[in-house]
């Protein structure tokens, strides 16, 4: 009994004693692919939605990415200003673009040089802050050819965001090349569970049905939020003893 007692004693005196984690933010700045969607999209998801549900409550996930925004207009439209003042030092920043960037008849896109230019001054700035950059390559789109192999349509952007981070010493998570690797492993019909892929009739909020191989479902959002994790895992990022570990039932 004085055994236990003692044993006992030690872990409340443990629990007092060992300091609290600091509460931390991770921001989301990106395109449509991440951002929180309208009610009458449904089921259309960006993973940063599922995103949320995977960390403790000492991390508060603050979701600022927009439909259709690029480096330019994601600055321009001052939602990075609103990272920069709502952010403290030690707090993450997910940085994900390139789909609207890339696309020369957009009013927002932009040149290589200028992706270049514009991802570089996200990570000084957020330095100067003291915050933690992390870049993301644009996560794939669902796009395969007469043969069944997965095509990339992000070539070009996502290696200006693999040379950036190499450059900058920050850290990289390849969401085109995971993405397409899940979407070849799933194969042509499987993958189309992950997109917005709807038939007239399916759902009520796109009667006419809906085929986009951009857009997640539900499904192919919380798949993408859990790359996003592992990649955290893989990396060794402090946020990874950050995320929620499994119930496993015996």
């Amino acid at each position: 009994m004085k055994r236990s007692g003692l044993i006992f004693s030690t872990l409340i005196l443990l629990a007092f004693s060992l300091p609290e984690k600091k509460k931390i933010k991770i921001f989301i700045a990106g395109d449509s692919t991440a951002s929180i969607k309208e009610t009458k999209a449904y089921p259309e998801t960006g993973w940063g939605m599922p995103f949320v549900y995977f960390w403790d409550s000492t991390v508060t996930v603050i979701n600022k990415a927009k439909n259709g925004r690029s480096t330019k207009s994601f600055r321009n439209e001052g939602l990075w200003k609103q990272i920069l003042d709502e952010s403290s030092e030690g707090d993450y920043v997910l940085i994900q673009f390139g789909h609207n960037d890339e696309v020369p008849t957009k009013a927002n896109a932009t040149t290589e040089a200028e992706f270049r230019n514009n991802l570089t001054v996200f990570i000084s700035e957020a330095r100067s802050k003291k915050l933690n950059a992390v870049l993301l390559t644009p996560v794939a789109r669902r796009k395969f050819d007469s043969a069944g192999k997965i095509a990339g349509t992000h070539d070009v952007y996502s290696q200006i965001v693999r040379e950036v981070a190499a450059k900058e010493m920050v850290p990289l998570i390849d969401m085109d090349k995971k993405g397409q690797q899940l979407y070849q492993q799933m194969g042509v019909e499987n993958s189309k569970l992950l997109f917005l892929q709807l038939k007239p009739g399916d759902h009520p909020n796109h009667p006419e049905g809906k085929e986009d191989n951009t857009h997640f479902s539900e499904l192919g959002a919380r798949l993408i939020a859990q790359i996003v994790l592992k990649e955290i895992k893989d990396l060794k990022l402090d946020l990874a003893e950050r995320i929620i570990q499994p119930v496993i039932k015996k």
